[in-house]
C-alpha cells in the first residue's frame, strides 16, 4: 500500500522555499523586532535620565500610525474639500495623494541609531575635520526652560557640516529633529535620514495642499513635544551674510501655539561659524549669473585636487585640520513671555495680522541668531585684509589691527573665539589659514591679499560684518503662511 510519490525537483524546492518564509516571517521577524523595540526602550529610558529634554512619545511612534493619524486630521480633511471644490477632483483621489505626502513628510526615528550609531560617526567626522569649540552657553536660561516646553533650535546656516556639529554638541541635551530638504531625498540617504528623526520639506512649494499637510504635521510634533531644530534662511549663505528669513516653519509653529495652554514653545538662538566653509567656493560661484551648474566632471576633480591638497599638508606636517568650528547657544525665547508682553494670541488672528506678527517675531529671532554667531580667527584676520586690500601688510600691522578689530567686536557684544585664549595665536593661526590657502600672499615679510581672491575674503569677513556695521542684521524678512 506504500507508494513512492514522485515530486518534480521545482515543487519540491518551491514548497521548501515557501515553508522556510513562513517560519521568518512569522517567527523570526516578529520576534527579531520584539528584542529591537525593548532594546530600544531601553535605550531611550536610560537616555531620558540624562537628557535634559527629553524624547517624547510622539517621536517614538511607529512611523505608520503617524502616517494615519497625519491622513485623519481634521484639519487636513478640511483642506482636501477645499481642494476638491476649487479643483473639482475626485475626493479620494486627493486623500491618495495626502497619503504619498505624509509618506514623504514622516520620518521613522530609531534613538539607537541616533545616539549610538551617528553621534559617534558625527563625533568621529567633525572632530577629524575641525578643531570644534563650544563657544559660549546661556546655561542659565537653558537649565530654566520647563521641562515640558516645546525646544526649537533655530539658527544660521553656514555650511552641510552644520547637520552634523550641531547635532553632536546638542546631543548632551536632546535628540534633534531637522527639516531637510529634497535633495537627501535619495536611496540610501533618505533611510538614514528618516531614522535619525529628521523629516522632508519641498522648498518653495505652491501646492497649497502639501504645505497644509506640512504644516499640521509640524503643528502635532510642536504640541507633542518634539524638540526641532530649524535653519530659517532656508539655506546655506552664499556670500557669508545672514539670508532673508523664510518663517513658513515657524508660522506653522505659533499659528498653533496656545498661549495659556499648558506647554510652552521656546525658541533658542544658535549661531555656528567656521575657520573654512567646505563649500565655499561652490557657494560663491552660485552668486555668479554667468557660471552654470557645475558637471558631475568638475565636482570630481575639485574633490580630488582638495583630497590630494590636504594629503601633501598631511605629508609635509601643515595640516592643521581645516580649523576652527565653534558654536554659540544664546538666551531662549519664550513664546508664553513673548504673547505675554504684547498681548498676543496668534491663534486667534486672521491671516494678514498673523503674517505680520510672524515677520515681527522673525526679526526678533533673526537678531538673537546674529548676536550669537561667532567671530573666529580667519573672519576676523579677512576682514583685515578686505579693509586693506590695496596694501601690504607687515605681520605687526596684521596683528595690532586685528586685536583692534576684536575689541570692537567684543564692545558690540560679539563673542570672538581668541583661541588658547592668546590674541596674538589667534591672529596667527587665522593668518596661517589664509596663507595655506593661497588667498594671502607673503613677500619679503609683507602680507597682501591676492586680488583674485578678494570675494572669498569677503564671504569670510561678512560673517562678522554685523557687528561693525551697527546693526543686528541687514537682511529682510520672507516668510509663508500655511
Amino acid at each position: 500500500m506504500a507508494e513512492t510519490v514522485a515530486v518534480p525537483l521545482w515543487a519540491f524546492v518551491l514548497g521548501v522555499l515557501v515553508i522556510a518564509w513562513t517560519v521568518v516571517a512569522r517567527l523570526l521577524v516578529p520576534g527579531v523586532r520584539w528584542v529591537m523595540r525593548r532594546r530600544l526602550r531601553t535605550v531611550v529610558d536610560e537616555l531620558n535620565t540624562r537628557l535634559q529634554f527629553q524624547i517624547s512619545a510622539f517621536k517614538l511612534t511607529r512611523r505608520q500610525a503617524l502616517i494615519d493619524r497625519l491622513v485623519a486630521d481634521a484639519g487636513v480633511l478640511a483642506a482636501v474639500d477645499e481642494e476638491a471644490l476649487r479643483t473639482g477632483q475626485p475626493r479620494n483621489a486627493l486623500l491618495a495623494r495626502v497619503d504619498r505626502i505624509a509618506r514623504e513628510i514622516v520620518p521613522s526615528f530609531n534613538a539607537y541609531a541616533y545616539f549610538r550609531v551617528a553621534n559617534f560617526l558625527a563625533r568621529r567626522i567633525t572632530h577629524l575635520l575641525y578643531r570644534i569649540r563650544l563657544g559660549f552657553a546661556d546655561d542659565e536660561g537653558l537649565a530654566a526652560i520647563d521641562p515640558g516646553a516645546t525646544v526649537v533650535f533655530v539658527m544660521n546656516h553656514r555650511s552641510n557640516a552644520d547637520y552634523l556639529i550641531v547635532a553632536f554638541m546638542a546631543a548632551r541635551r536632546t535628540a534633534l529633529s531637522y527639516a531637510v530638504g529634497e535633495w537627501a531625498k535619495v536611496w540610501p540617504i533618505q533611510t538614514l535620514v528618516r531614522s535619525l528623526g529628521a523629516y522632508f520639506v519641498r522648498r518653495n512649494s505652491r501646492d497649497a495642499l502639501y504645505r497644509r499637510v506640512l504644516a499640521r504635521y509640524v503643528q502635532m510634533a510642536t504640541q507633542s513635544g518634539v524638540v526641532q531644530a530649524v535653519y530659517p534662511e532656508g539655506g546655506l549663505s552664499r556670500d557669508g551674510h545672514l539670508r532673508p528669513m523664510k518663517l513658513g516653519l515657524i508660522s506653522y509653529m505659533v499659528s498653533a501655539f496656545d498661549p495659556v495652554g499648558p506647554r510652552d514653545l521656546v525658541f533658542v538662538p544658535v549661531g555656528i561659524n567656521y575657520d573654512r566653509v567646505i563649500e565655499d567656493r561652490t557657494l560663491l560661484r552660485e552668486l555668479d549669473p554667468d557660471c552654470g551648474e557645475p558637471s558631475a566632471g568638475l565636482v570630481a576633480e575639485t574633490l580630488v585636487r582638495a583630497v590630494v591638497s590636504h594629503l601633501g599638508l598631511m605629508l609635509r606636517r601643515r595640516w592643521y585640520r581645516l580649523g576652527y568650528a565653534v558654536v554659540n547657544f544664546g538666551s531662549p525665547i519664550s513664546m508664553r513671555a513673548y504673547c505675554k508682553e504684547r498681548g498676543l494670541d496668534f491663534q486667534d488672528m486672521a491671516k494678514p495680522t498673523r503674517m505680520k506678527q510672524v515677520a515681527l517675531l522673525g526679526d526678533r529671532i533673526q537678531d538673537a541668531i546674529a548676536a550669537t554667531i561667532p567671530a573666529v580667527p580667519v573672519a576676523v584676520v579677512s576682514a583685515v585684509f578686505v579693509t586693506n586690500s590695496d596694501r601690504a601688510l607687515s605681520m605687526l600691522e596684521i596683528k595690532s589691527m586685528a586685536q583692534g578689530l576684536i575689541v570692537r567686536l567684543e564692545r558690540r557684544g560679539a563673542y570672538v573665539h581668541v583661541a588658547r585664549s592668546d590674541r596674538d595665536y589667534a591672529v596667527s593661526v587665522g593668518l596661517r589659514m589664509l596663507v595655506l590657502r593661497h588667498f594671502v600672499t607673503v613677500e619679503r615679510g609683507l602680507y597682501r591679499a591676492c586680488p583674485s581672491e578678494l570675494e572669498i575674503l569677503r564671504y569670510y569677513a561678512n560673517s562678522i560684518g554685523h557687528f561693525l556695521e551697527g546693526s543686528a542684521h541687514t537682511t529682510t524678512s520672507e516668510q509663508t503662511d500655511g
